[in-house]
């Protein structure tokens, strides 16, 4: 049996090949919109389920449906603002169920990656050839709902098998947010192809702060500040990567607009100069073409 994933090696912080962002900035900031579909009653796994009471569970299904009916909305409208454009975290799904959320997106030229066929539909169990069907399906449906070929990664619900990371390599795929080892972009180690972990969070994600910690909005925007924060100075050394991950049913209640605007304001405009505003796509882009090779030979000075 592993005693540990066997993905990345161990890499120190300190001493690594200096990163620069385009134009010079210190930071890659990304805010990652997580557009999903939670069903009322999906097929069951044997390994976990997916509502913790018994069908119908209404509450905390038209709890989640406010994000696309309202929620959405709202926070397109702000990240217009600030001229922010979203990495977007999708149930495949949602390309049929709601695809006037989709095409509103596809105008404001936001990123796509994968956050499987629904949230409430796990990778446990999976064979090969299922769980290749499921990355074939999302390669195939977010390409003719919205022209892009995704390449990016995040798991349903964040299940997973042994072959995961392979089989997201092996189809073209160039990263995967569902490790959460660092605060740069960093090669994983698969059969084939390149990958990278693209640096996501738990600790700043809303669901955590909300759901999780029970944070109020001010301290949830506070949080955000401090860890823009200390990203940003550690970025003048080496370019660092902050990711907000967001779910539209939470940030997007009318109480919590307002202190998470104060954030984009903070981020985009009082530090506009430092910022890099972009998206994982293109961050992604970016330290393959620049990066990955160096990083790995200094990874390899520690193995």
């Amino acid at each position: 049996m592993k005693t540990e994933p066997g993905l990345y090696d161990f890499w120190p912080y300190v001493n690594r090949p200096k990163i620069t962002w385009p134009d010079g900035k210190k930071i890659a900031f990304m805010v990652a919109p997580n557009i999903e579909f939670y069903e009322l009653n999906p097929p069951p796994n044997p390994h976990r389920k997916s509502w913790p009471r018994p069908y119908p569970d209404i509450t905390p299904y038209s709890y989640r449906d406010h994000g696309n009916r309202v929620g959405h909305w709202r926070l397109m409208e702000m990240m217009d603002e600030f001229n922010v454009r979203g990495s977007v975290s999708l149930s495949i799904a949602m390309c049929q169920h709601h695809p006037e959320i989709i095409e509103a997106t596809v105008e404001r030229k936001w990123d796509f990656f994968s956050h499987g066929i629904y949230n409430t539909r796990y990778t446990y169990g999976m064979d090969e050839a299922q769980e290749r069907a499921i990355l074939q399906d999302a390669i195939d449906t977010v390409k003719a709902a919205t022209g892009q070929r995704i390449r990016g990664y995040l798991a349903p619900a964040l299940t997973h098998t042994e072959r995961t990371m392979d089989l997201i390599a092996d189809m073209g795929f160039t990263y995967t947010a569902d490790l959460f080892q660092d605060d740069q972009p960093q090669p994983i180690k698969v059969k084939s192809g390149k990958l990278i972990s693209m640096p996501y969070s738990l600790e700043v994600n809303d669901h955590y702060a909300y759901n999780v910690y029970g944070n109020a909005p001010r301290q949830y925007s506070e949080l955000l500040k401090r860890q823009f924060d200390q990203l940003l100075n550690e970025g003048r050394e080496s370019g660092t990567v902050m990711c907000i991950p967001l779910h539209a049913y939470l940030i997007g209640r009318t109480h919590r607009m307002e202190p998470f605007r104060e954030v984009l304001d903070y981020v985009c405009n009082q530090h506009k100069d430092d910022v890099w505003v972009t998206t994982s796509g293109e961050i992604a882009d970016y330290y393959i073409e620049h990066y990955y090779d160096a990083a790995l030979a200094d990874i390899a000075k520690y193995g």
